[in-house]
């Protein structure tokens, strides 16, 4: 089987994300404040050669993935595994019209200076004798063959600065309400304080200085980049007013000094639509972090608010939780809030439970809207409100000195104007940024006199750094963390830059570059993490993650002097993430749990989101993709009901307007706010659902201009998107309807045993045991698009079952499956061979080897993959590898979210002997050279291409290693005969509707926790039972009123309501937090009962912690029983009908005792 032909058999595709986005500008005074809470709820050379080639300046390498760049084409090299692919108060902000602002102070925006401005074509100027030799340098970079001359040896060396981080990104190994009670607890013993912060809609902008850099999350030089410097320069002019201009200088002086990076929250309007047009164009500060010599910190949230208050940048809105009462007030809060909140009540509801609130210095309401993104909490220091109050005490809240001032045009007046191409724009908003911040524009427009502005690198710089010495710690440790990252083929690239600021140090001996490490898929993060938990001297993967690279050559003497030199560093550097801990391990130090808005995930996940599927594949599977999503966030019915009528109309709408062509997500709000707003205005229950609406700001004019439609990560994955589902997502139906076809289809690999079984069920006497006829279509006789003969057949034979003969190994395959059952009336089974898989493959090597044995084995194979193919083992990595990025867990859990069912297809002996290792071992080297091979080639064919000699030596290999283990090979393997009796029965048993799905295992739990209403103790009925049985023997009134009632079987439930939010208001449900699930005794009192009505009088008392626990309600009762058409409500009335004489009251005394829990409903 050729690999051309095997590659034309699959479909890969190619996902496309949506920018996102982000208004105005300026500010009037600052007006900061904290509170704390009362004490009652108080508790981070040698010259260049003159031989010139062309190596450098002809090469071409496409790029894979990321952020496109102006004039500038990324390159990735090292691609590893698969492409899978806080609101203020008191700040006022003026909005300003796009003319001329009148009356307004002029200041004078800084231009640049002849020798600092390197444009040429590309902006102006005159160069300097210093210009001159900066253009000589690069040019010595660009046309000579320094890098291709450079040789490593033992004298070579290696430098790695990191210049810009974020937070590494957190995964949480358990739920939600892991994570929740583990935070519960820890506060509540006095061992961490959870502090919360708001989550803006925007994207990620870090600073490292004029000369460190400005970058995105994983790109750089390009228009998101500009955007940030120029909010970041205009935020400055607005804090310093005239004095802006020294201040820039002196801030990045400060940041070069101490080696710094700030990383912002960017909101623009001009970016991409999120949740909401924002307002104002801002930014927020998120992170402050010291790079040093080793290993980078963060500084805690106390301290970044101490630095922004001395530089006058913006600060997010932050809460502390420091007693056990404000954390669990604050889960509850969030649950109550979680499916209706905006900003307004959300940041009132935690102004009220928290311990300790900071305003930040923007308010999210004024300058975003009230579209409120999500919470984010984490654990901090138990220390760390003691040390907030001091910093709040000696750093007081700034004013702004810029507000009368005119600064020039906005960001979104620059962007209107300058809409030729993205370099226009880049320019432009450079310009008027000043030379403080930017100097030159050379990240972003190239080097001028080189006529080379691409700043691609070769590839062969990642593996020259990787053999030469490191020259300090930082170096030993980042290629420690490469080396692991390649040796575990993560999802993640290693882009490589030349690195303009340095070029007038280049030489032969003397290279510099810069870095960026690119992951493509969270489950990098999440087997990172684990990696760590084994070698916890490993360095965190950041996210916005840039490294500057120096590769230089060093005499005998000075090389030993360096070697000397970087052992005494790596003795001596401390681990500053010790002391930021702040006593607490590892696990909870990192402890942190992300909590979004059903109002903001409406609009990004339901709406925008789901445009592409709406508009491609049509109405039912759109419904499809957003019933899956909600469920899949625990939404409640009530919520899924409402979302799917206002969703069905918001598909009729766009599609009418539109048509057939698509509406770009990047300007999705200009047609889903007008339609929002509409449908809120129709009644209060849709404004509830909708939050907030109208107000639309028009981005059309402004908008950024963004090459290819991608966003400044190059890999836009807010929360991972799920394909839509197949008609009954994850449930099975009681039976496969006979109406209905059957596709049973492969998600396997070559030597599954796949087309034998489809033989073996087609020659059962018995076969699946329905009327149904059977077909069968083997993917290796097929000429054409397999799954389009696949569809023809369906339509064709509407009610009949299918064997699709052929493997299904990727999610395209499995879209195509889904859109067949919804198009031709079908369910679909996918049947799978059962193996352990690995942490990154669904399938372990041992299968791997079987299957790769069987193909072998094989003659005159109809696919032409058997012993002759001389490339087979090369085309079962091939296959091997299309499943890479998923555990087999994961791989399981999709095929039954999807299909509703599974079937295994058992493989291998439980009580097999461990594979010998001369399999694992050549085994694991097939896979390093395939990953070698494809990072290099592609999809060439392993005959090709410059690793072909190895794979014929290897091909060899494990051919000869496998029949030599031929008997164990046979002994390990389940007979094929129990195979398909197996296979059989299970198919049997869905055809009849007696499956069951597994269930899922505790670490991939959906959250549990819903919308909260009410809060309640929850009373055991069969102990209210037996107190009116014993009451109706001691009253006959009692015992005549429940004779006709048969409150066995009618009292399902009892509980006696403490809150509810719509009487009480969120706070009021919130407060029970302190103790949910806690016992707490009620005295029942008093039996009241009508022709209507009964309940029972009860007072609450005390959890066995102390704390009096006190109904809201007037008349805190149970609710025993309602007549026909009678709302459980309507008991509050009981005691004004029993003074009225329209109710009997039956005194219990002494008062009878019932024991509940505290629950949230």
């Amino acid at each position: 089987m050729s690999v051309s032909r095997l590659f034309s058999s699959l479909k890969f595709g190619t996902y496309i994300p949506s920018p996102v986005f982000f208004h105005q500008r300026k500010a009037v005074h600052m007006e900061q404040r904290w509170r704390k809470m009362p004490q009652a709820r108080k508790s981070s050379s040698t010259a260049a050669t003159e031989d010139v080639s062309n190596r450098l300046r002809d090469l071409s390498v496409s790029e894979n993935s990321g952020q496109s760049h102006a004039s500038v084409s990324s390159v990735q090299f090292g691609t590893i595994g698969t492409l899978n692919h806080l609101p203020a108060q008191g700040v006022n902000w003026k909005p300003k019209s796009y003319g001329t602002v009148s009356g307004a102070t002029s200041i004078e925006i800084e231009k640049p200076k002849a020798d600092q401005a390197t444009i040429a074509k590309d902006g102006g100027g005159s160069k300097t004798a210093s210009a001159e030799k900066s253009d000589t340098a690069a040019s010595k970079l660009f046309n000579g063959n320094l890098l291709e001359d450079f040789t490593v040896d033992k004298y070579t060396y290696s430098r790695a600065q990191i210049r810009a981080t974020f937070y590494p990104k957190f995964e949480n190994e358990k739920s939600d309400q892991e994570v929740r009670t583990r935070m519960i607890e820890l506060v509540s013993k006095g061992l961490g304080t959870l502090e919360v912060s708001l989550k803006h809609s925007g994207s990620l902008f870090m600073y490292a200085g004029h000369e460190g850099g400005a970058y995105a999350k994983n790109s750089y030089g390009n228009v998101y980049t500009a955007v940030g410097l120029f909010v970041l320069g205009r935020t400055f002019q607005e804090a310093w007013g005239s004095h802006a201009s020294k201040k820039q200088s002196e801030f990045n002086d400060y940041l070069e000094k101490n080696r710094m990076c700030i990383s912002m929250e960017l909101v623009t309007a001009v970016l991409g639509d999120h949740g909401q047009r924002p307002l104002e164009d801002y930014a927020v500060v998120t992170a402050v972090t010291d790079l040093g010599k080793g290993r980078p910190s963060f500084y805690s949230t106390p301290d970044v608010i101490a630095f922004c208050r001395k530089w006058r940048l913006p600060t997010n809105h932050v809460w502390l939780f420091s007693t056990r009462k404000s954390v669990t007030s604050f889960f509850a809060a969030y649950d109550a809030l979680c499916e209706e909140g905006t900003a307004t009540p959300v940041c009132k509801t935690l102004d009220e439970v928290a311990d300790i609130s900071i305003p930040g210095s923007k308010d999210h309401i004024k300058v975003q809207g009230e579209i409120l993104e999500g919470l984010v909490g984490r654990i901090v220091s138990h220390e760390s409100s003691k040390y907030m109050e001091e910093v709040l005490r000696d750093s007081p809240p700034f004013e702004l000195e810029g507000v009368d001032l005119d600064f020039g045009p906005s960001l979104r007046e620059i962007c209107a104007a300058n809409r030729s191409d993205e370099k226009q724009q880049i320019r432009a908003l450079l310009q008027n940024v000043g030379t403080s911040f930017c100097p030159n524009y050379v990240d972003w427009l190239g080097k001028e006199g080189t006529n080379v502005h691409s700043r691609n690198a070769d590839r062969s710089i990642l593996s020259k750094f990787l053999q030469s010495n490191p020259s300090d710690f930082s170096t030993t440790k980042f290629q420690e963390m490469i080396r692991l990252m390649r040796e575990k083929r993560f999802p993640a690239a290693f882009k490589c830059f030349y690195n303009f600021h340095k070029t007038d140090s280049v030489s032969s001996d003397n290279l510099q570059f810069k870095m960026v490490i690119h992951v493509h898929s969270d489950s990098a993060f999440r087997r990172y993490q684990k990696e760590m938990r084994h070698n916890p001297g490993l360095w965190p993967l950041y996210r916005g993650f840039f490294v500057d690279l120096n590769l230089f050559k060093a005499t005998k003497d000075g090389a030993s002097e360096v070697a000397k030199d970087c052992v005494d560093l790596t003795n001596n550097v401390p681990d500053k993430n010790e002391s930021g801990k702040g006593g607490l391990a590892d696990e909870d130090a990192n402890l942190m749990i992300k909590m979004k808005f059903l109002t903001y995930k409406l609009r990004t996940f339901l709406i925008r989101n789901g445009l592409s599927i709406l508009f491609k594949e049509g109405p039912a599977a759109y419904k499809a993709y957003y019933m899956r999503q909600m469920k899949i966030w625990n939404t409640s019915a009530a919520k899924q009901r409402e979302l799917s009528k206002m969703l069905d109309e918001w598909a009729v709408y766009i599609r009418r307007k539109h048509g057939h062509k698509q509406l770009s997500s990047s300007i999705y709000l200009t047609e889903a706010e007008p339609f929002l707003e509409n449908y809120a205005k129709r009644s209060p229950q849709n404004q509830t659902l909708i939050g907030s609406a109208g107000n639309l700001v028009r981005a059309e004019d402004f908008m950024a201009i963004i090459d290819g439609g991608k966003d400044e990560e190059g890999d836009l994955e807010t929360e991972k998107e799920l394909a839509p589902s197949s008609p009954s997502p994850s449930v099975v139906k009681d039976a496969v309807r006979k109406n209905e076809g059957l596709i049973v289809f492969f998600p396997g690999i070559p030597g599954c045993a796949k087309s034998a079984l489809c033989k073996e069920i087609l020659s059962s006497s018995a076969g699946l045991e329905d009327d149904r006829p059977v077909h069968s279509l083997m993917g290796d006789l097929v000429k054409g698009k397999y799954w389009q003969k696949i569809a023809e057949q369906r339509r064709k034979k509407p009610y009949s079952i299918m064997l699709a003969d052929k493997n299904a190994p990727n999610e395209e395959v499995w879209r195509q499956i889904e859109s067949m059952c919804r198009s031709t009336k079908s369910s679909a089974v996918p049947v799978v061979p059962d193996s352990e898989g690995t942490e990154t493959n669904p399938f372990s090597l041992d299968a791997l080897a079987i299957f790769t044995f069987r193909v072998l084995n094989r003659v005159n194979h109809p696919g032409n993959l058997d012993k002759a193919s001389p490339n087979a083992c090369y085309v079962l990595l091939v296959f091997y590898h299309l499943y890479d990025g998923k555990n087999r867990q994961e791989f399981e859990a999709d095929l039954i979210e999807r299909f509703g069912s599974l079937v295994k297809m058992p493989l291998l002996m439980p009580d097999r002997r461990p594979l010998p290792e001369s399999i694992k071992s050549t085994l694991e080297e097939g896979i390093n050279l395939y990953r070698l091979h494809s990072n290099r080639h592609g999809r060439l064919d392993s005959t090709k291409g410059t690793y072909a000699q190895e794979w014929t030596k290897w091909e060899k290999k494990i051919r000869d290693i496998l029949f030599g283990n031929a008997e164990y090979l046979n002994s390990i393997q389940v007979p094929f005969e129990s195979t398909v009796k197996q296979v059989l029965q299970q198919l049997r048993s869905i055809v009849k509707g007696d499956y069951t799905a597994p269930t899922t295992p505790p670490s991939t739990e959906k959250r549990k926790l819903g919308n909260i209403v009410f809060a309640a103790v929850d009373l055991p009925v069969m102990d209210i039972q037996s107190l009116l049985y014993n009451l109706g023997e001691k009253n006959s009134n009692v015992e005549a009123f429940f004779k006709d009632k048969n409150m066995t079987t009618s009292l399902k439930k009892a509980h006696l309501t403490l809150a509810h939010k719509r009487s009480h208001g969120v706070i009021a449900v919130a407060n029970y937090g302190s103790v949910l699930h806690q016992n707490i005794p009620v005295e029942m009192t008093a039996l009241f009962f009508s022709d209507e009505l009964a309940a029972l009088e009860g007072n609450p008392g005390s959890s066995s912690d102390g704390e009096k626990v006190t109904s809201k309600n007037i008349w805190p009762h149970v609710t025993l029983w309602t007549a026909e058409g009678i709302a459980a409500k309507e008991a509050n009335n009981l005691p004004q009908l029993f003074s009225e004489g329209k109710a009997t009251k039956i005194e219990i005394n002494p008062p009878i005792t019932v024991t509940g829990t505290v629950e949230y409903y």
